[in-house]
């Protein structure tokens, strides 16, 4: 087992994708993260339920500022995700990879630890970059860059969870899809574009309200605290949101890992 992780890691760290995606997440983090703090204050969050402004204390204040970019940071590892193994399949070397580890169970349960580890490590370049520039802007104006520490390390931490957990998800894309390029337009297209609009008008109604806040994004949000300005959003806790995403990566993983155990290579 310890061989197919190291055979993971090695193939993912021997291309330019992982350095590349690594630009993209700390520029995302520190990016945003700057523009935030320079424009973060009392009424920080737009309209609420109410046509008013959402008030923040300065923990909330600053665990925004920090997670700003989050939601473009999951996007590049969902893709990651996907490439992870529908790269293997566009380039043939998936048949390889069964021939060198015949137990494709090891095989799967390999990707899924190393796409686990390499979220980690984007979810630490993220953090560089969010907190770095994000805590640097807010102390220059002269506003306090971790009022509350437990709280917002408590996010941090759980930042580096979300990351891994998208990975899993664009795993269970990239099986499910076959195309590679399909499975990233759809994938990213669904994450980005489709679902965050699908609940915002769910929101409109305190019956889809219920159901939007298990949209993947809004669980999403509900773990790292983040503060929705939607109508009618009624966000869960952090360890509901947590535990909605584990169970979208579970199934969307499981499912795709069953697929490629049984599926003929040719």
């Amino acid at each position: 087992m310890g061989g197919a992780i190291t055979a993971e890691f090695r193939k993912f760290f021997t291309t330019r994708l992982w350095w590349g995606m690594g630009i993209g997440v700390f520029v995302a983090g520190a990016g945003l993260a700057g523009l935030f703090a320079a424009i973060a204050g009392s009424d920080f969050g737009g309209g609420g339920p109410g046509g008013g402004t959402i008030r923040l204390d300065p923990t909330q204040t600053a665990t925004n500022v920090y997670v700003s970019g989050l939601s473009l940071a999951y996007l590049m590892t969902l893709a990651v995700g996907v490439m992870g193994i529908g790269s293997e399949y566009r380039h043939k070397t998936i048949t390889s990879t069964f021939l060198s580890t015949p137990r494709r169970v090891r095989v799967m349960a390999a990707k899924v630890v190393s796409l686990l580890g390499s979220g980690a490590m984007y979810g630490v370049i993220f953090l560089v970059g969010s907190v770095g520039v994000g805590a640097t802007v807010l102390t220059l104006r002269g506003m306090s860059a971790f009022p509350e520490a437990g709280p917002i390390l408590r996010t941090l931490a759980l930042s580096l969870l979300v990351l891994g957990l998208w990975g899993l998800i664009g795993l269970g894309a990239g099986i499910l899809i076959p195309n590679q390029v399909a499975a990233l337009l759809v994938s990213i297209g669904v994450a980005w574009i489709v679902e965050p609009i699908a609940g915002v008008v769910l929101n409109n109604w305190s019956w889809g309200a219920d159901i939007a806040r298990f949209f993947p994004s809004q669980a999403t949000g509900a773990i790292v605290q983040s503060v929705s300005g939607s109508p009618g959003a009624n966000p869960l806790s952090w360890w509901g949101g947590a535990l909605v995403l584990i169970a979208y990566a579970a199934l969307l993983a499981g499912v795709g890992s069953m697929l490629t155990v049984r599926r003929d290579v040719t």
